[in-house]
């Protein structure tokens, strides 16, 4: 991956307001991939009985890491924004365990990045969470001929 590309969406994510407010940490970034992680905090317990975090720091979490993720994307530009994004909670984040995000930007059209993630906590054979999402998508440069190469479907070099 472009060094330069992973620098700048490091920093980005980690200039988030609701990043530091999360404490989220950039835990590994690639070519269409990022890695995020949030600690446990009782500032995000959602259950005072339990313990438990509360969804909405899990929901914040994913969306951040499918945008990074995008962003990360060798074929697109180092901005997004999210169009839509589907969470399914499959159990509660077991208490004082550190909360893992990957997310994969798995397909590009010329305007939308399709992306999934997966939260884990301690169980990674149990995920605490999966996203499915879409975010806005534009090219690299687009003075650049080459930058909507393989991304989308062409017709005599019209992008559909």
């Amino acid at each position: 991956m472009n060094e330069q590309k992973t620098k700048l969406t490091r920093q980005f994510m980690e200039a988030l307001p609701h990043g530091k407010a999360l404490d989220m940490q950039v835990a590994g970034v690639g070519d269409g991939w990022a890695e995020l992680t949030m600690d446990y905090d009782e500032r995000f317990i959602g259950d005072p009985e339990t313990g438990v975090i509360h969804g909405g720091a899990i929901s914040a979490l994913m969306d951040t890491c499918c945008g990074a993720a995008v962003m990360s994307h060798p074929q697109l530009a180092t901005i997004t924004a999210t169009i839509d994004l589907r969470i399914d909670y499959m159990r509660s984040a077991t208490p004082h365990q550190r909360i893992l995000c990957r997310a994969e930007c798995y397909h590009v059209t010329r305007s939308v990045a399709f992306v999934r993630a997966t939260a884990y906590d301690e169980d990674m054979e149990n995920p605490v969470a999966t996203a499915t999402a879409a975010f806005t998508a534009s090219a690299n440069d687009p003075r650049d001929p080459e930058r909507l190469k393989n991304v989308g479907d062409t017709v005599k070099g019209t992008v559909l």
